[in-house]
């Protein structure tokens, strides 16, 4: 068995090999910079362009090795390896991503299974390999673009949090879906660039530290909307830890938003939950990515000698 492949495909595009749960060389990176902000580097990509560089960098990792697995993870709901829908990456919906990067791969003389996964639910897989979780629940929020729910063990299910209702104001319709009242409608970056058209994120939270009134308003509106669903996540799956990485994890203010979830979480069997700002590292997302291939190759293999001893 050589080493597995795990590549993250969010804001930008970073491919490493994995061996027992940490990365094993050199990790491959293609973005505009590494000082720019990579908020629309795949949001301008056509899809087979991002097919073929992810393929391009999966093949310089690689280096003639022969590789068992790949787990990719992207932004979206994915299913069976298709992007059902992915509203930041609108150019890639519908396609079946995991065949596409396979047919590429075996044209380069790769003969392997590709896996997709959503991209929070593979950092979500990565901080547990890292962590010593790997024996129970862990679910994180992942802050860019968009906002992702990440969760471990993957289950079925949706799990679509940066979609989560957190207003019923008919005003609050940022979100990239076209949906209204989301999360990700107050807290993805779109949305607060539409929300103020002259400034970036990164200047919000920068003036709201100055005393500016609509963005110091604006910082409690963020920070509620992620505390009102976690409390949605608590109330339907239980309290814990929950981890926050992304880039936009920088702005977060833990007390805070520990104040406004202790506001919404009520019952005493559900409290007790609390946060931890993480440092979204590549390494943790790709680790995830091929530790969540691994799993679903052990899930492929089990099925199939399952049915084989049905049939005989």
């Amino acid at each position: 068995m050589g080493h597995s492949v795990g590549v993250i495909a969010s804001d930008y595009i970073a491919v490493g090999k994995v061996d027992n749960n940490s990365i094993h060389g050199t990790i491959q990176k293609i973005r505009e910079s590494e000082t720019d902000s990579d908020y629309d580097f795949l949001a301008e990509m056509p899809a087979d362009d991002i097919i073929t560089r992810i393929g391009e960098q999966i093949v310089v990792v690689a280096d003639g090795e022969q590789i068992p697995v790949v787990g990719i993870g992207f932004p979206g709901i994915i299913r069976d390896g298709i992007v059902l829908d992915s509203p930041n990456l609108q150019q890639v919906k519908g396609r079946d991503l995991a065949s596409d990067i396979a047919t590429y791969l075996a044209g380069q003389g790769i003969d392997t299974q590709v896996f997709i996964f959503n991209d929070a639910d593979v950092l979500a897989a990565g901080v547990a390999a890292t962590y010593g979780y790997l024996d129970r629940v862990v679910r994180g929020w992942y802050l860019g673009v968009g906002i992702g729910f990440g969760r471990y063990p993957q289950s079925d299910g949706v799990w679509e949090g940066g979609h989560f209702v957190v207003t019923l104001d008919p005003k609050e319709q940022f979100c990239q879906c076209g949906g209204r009242g989301h999360l990700e409608g107050i807290m993805g970056v779109r949305a607060m660039r539409l929300r103020f058209m002259d400034m970036e994120p990164e200047e919000v939270f920068e003036q709201a530290r100055y005393g500016d009134k609509k963005c110091s308003d604006f910082v409690k509106l963020w920070h509620r909307a992620l505390a009102a669903a976690t409390a949605t996540s608590v109330h339907v799956d239980g309290p814990g830890k929950f981890f926050i990485f992304g880039p936009n994890a920088r702005f977060v203010q833990v007390g805070l938003l520990d104040l406004y979830l202790q506001e919404m979480v009520k019952m005493s069997p559900l409290q007790g939950s609390h946060f931890e700002v993480i440092k979204a590292e590549d390494a943790l997302a790709i680790i995830g990515a091929a530790i969540n291939a691994e799993q679903a190759t052990r899930q492929v293999e089990f099925k199939r000698e399952l049915t084989r001893k049905v049939y005989d």
